[in-house]
């Protein structure tokens, strides 16, 4: 039975990006993301409730221009892998691991960005893929 991992996220990221450069020369960019659902409790009062979620990107989209309040466009998988913390116990972490991402309001402008994502100056450069493709080659796992 053939399966599908996609999700697709638009939210405000809650804190300024982590960006780690590895050995290889590999980048990965960590930051949470949180999404907001409004609905009507049995009373008919509205209520709204947030979401966290963990995003990690690689490759490319390391170099992405965003910071904490912006909204964003996510699109990618769902991951959980596991760690050991500093007693020795198993750890588990779930994370969206994004195979792009999109501007969509930039902190303090009030409007729409335009240019696919590419708002604030960021220009592509001419060795990175369009946003079309996956870096999923780029995981280092």
């Amino acid at each position: 039975m053939a399966g599908l991992n996609k999700v697709i996220l638009i939210g405000n990221v809650g804190k300024d990006p982590e960006v780690r450069q590895f050995d290889n020369g590999g980048k990965k960019i960590s930051f949470s993301l949180a999404t907001n659902e409004s609905f009507r409790d049995k009373d008919g009062a509205w209520q709204e409730q947030t979401e966290w979620h963990n995003i990690a990107g690689y490759g490319f989209l390391a170099d992405r221009p965003i910071a904490k309040g912006d909204t964003i466009y996510v699109e990618g998988k769902i991951k959980t892998r596991d760690y050991k913390d500093k007693d020795g116990n198993t750890r588990y972490i779930t994370e969206i691991i994004a195979e792009r991402f999109n501007m969509i309001i930039r902190k303090g402008e009030g409007g729409v960005a335009s240019g696919g994502g590419q708002q604030g100056g960021y220009k592509r450069p001419e060795n990175e893929p369009p946003e079309t493709d996956s870096p999923s080659d780029d995981l280092p796992f």
